[in-house]
């Protein structure tokens, strides 16, 4: 905004400031503020109900740009209390290309995605924002090892800072690109407590009565063996060897089908192991063809809805008991009389009442025929 025009008249239709922002802040998954400056459009209680927001689950990504070093960054607002890191108001305008940290490859929003990286490496980026470390987990850096993605729990909520704006040339490939898409889409999912996403997670796959058991940690240290409860009530201890960087995996034969349950310290998790098509399911489609026998032993039969609705009738003991268009039941007078409850249509008084009443509108009918008479 250049010029002097007051902020509530530049629009017909007044922003809805406070009802997203205090109102209906609760309904949102995410909050992204995207190179945002501090203008004096928003108060600061809003940003002060953002930071409630996040204490109490939500979540919030602060996508950096220079702004975010100027006297107007979001930093000095009462968000502050809640970022992982401080800016100190430089901007470093140098190619270099972004780089996981040991931590990085082991956390499930970054992990595995130099594998993917095009020959010679991923694509420079130009501009990244210098800041300062304070709290959470750095999983990028940039040039001279600058923290690059940081991300935090606060409470119950999570919240992050990409220090650049320059993620959009990966996604035009610049210099071969990067995994921009992938990296985004991670990284809202874990923002958004996708238990795909989770740091500590004890996961299990099966296939057939083979179980594979993936454990996925943080911790640079093995996170030691996991107990495999049968149906049976017998118990299997199996070392977790490290697959690839925070990921521990172990293989096992199931000897006999049902639920099992895995626990590994504090994470526990139940898996079935049978067929992955029950005999319920083997045939889908309706057929009288097993009862068929059943039927006939007793003079009876099976017949279809679909062909329309059997007239029902009452045949004796012995007789047949289906035909063209019709079904039979026989009375067996097989019933049990397990309670009877009797009641008066109306309490005595209520009677009384009624009565009486007849009583006067008969005298009062006779008295005007006699009158009538005379």
């Amino acid at each position: 905004k250049q010029d002097g025009v007051p902020v509530d008249e530049l629009s017909l239709i007044a922003f809805p400031t406070r009802e997203l922002f205090i109102e209906k802040i609760e309904e949102f998954d995410l909050i992204i503020f995207d190179r945002y400056r501090m203008r004096g459009i928003l108060p600061m209680s809003y940003i002060e109900n953002v930071v409630k927001y996040v204490r109490e689950g939500g979540t919030v990504l602060v996508a950096a740009g220079p702004e975010y070093g100027a006297v107007d960054s979001l930093y000095r607002s009462p968000l502050a209390e809640i970022l992982p890191v401080a800016p100190t108001a430089q901007v470093v305008e140098e190619g270099f290309r972004p780089a996981l940290t040991d931590l990085g490859r082991r956390h499930p929003v970054t992990e595995g995605l130099e594998e993917n990286a095009p020959e010679g490496g991923w694509g420079r980026w130009f501009r990244a924002i210098e800041v300062e470390y304070l709290d959470g987990q750095i999983l990028m850096t940039g040039p001279r090892d600058l923290p690059l993605l940081v991300l935090n729990r606060v409470d119950q909520g999570r919240i992050a800072v990409l220090a650049s704006d320059h993620a959009w040339l990966w996604g035009r490939g610049y210099e071969g690109g990067g995994p921009q898409l992938e990296l985004l889409r991670r990284l809202a999912h874990w923002m958004l407590k996708e238990p795909e996403l989770e740091e500590e997670t004890l996961t299990a796959h099966v296939r057939g009565q083979a179980m594979t058991i993936t454990r996925r940690s943080l911790a640079e240290e093995p996170p030691g063996p996991v107990t495999i409860t049968g149906p049976d009530g017998a118990e299997v201890v199996l070392e977790m060897p490290e697959a690839s960087p925070g990921r521990f995996e172990a293989a096992w034969e199931a000897p006999i089908l049902g639920l099992y349950r895995l626990e590994q310290g504090d994470l526990t998790r139940v898996i079935a192991v049978g067929p992955a098509a029950p005999r319920e399911f083997v045939e889908t489609i309706a057929s009288g063809d097993d009862l068929a026998p059943l039927a006939a032993a007793t003079q009876g039969g099976v017949t279809r809805l679909e062909d329309g609705m059997p007239d029902i009738r009452r045949v004796a003991e012995g007789r047949p008991a289906t035909g063209r268009g019709w079904i039979g039941i026989t009375p067996r007078e097989a019933y049990l009389t397990a309670d009877i409850n009797v009641a008066p249509l109306l309490p005595a008084w209520a009677w009384l009442i009624l009565a009486a009443g007849l009583a006067v509108a008969a005298w009062l009918i006779e008295g005007r025929k006699g009158a009538r008479a005379v």
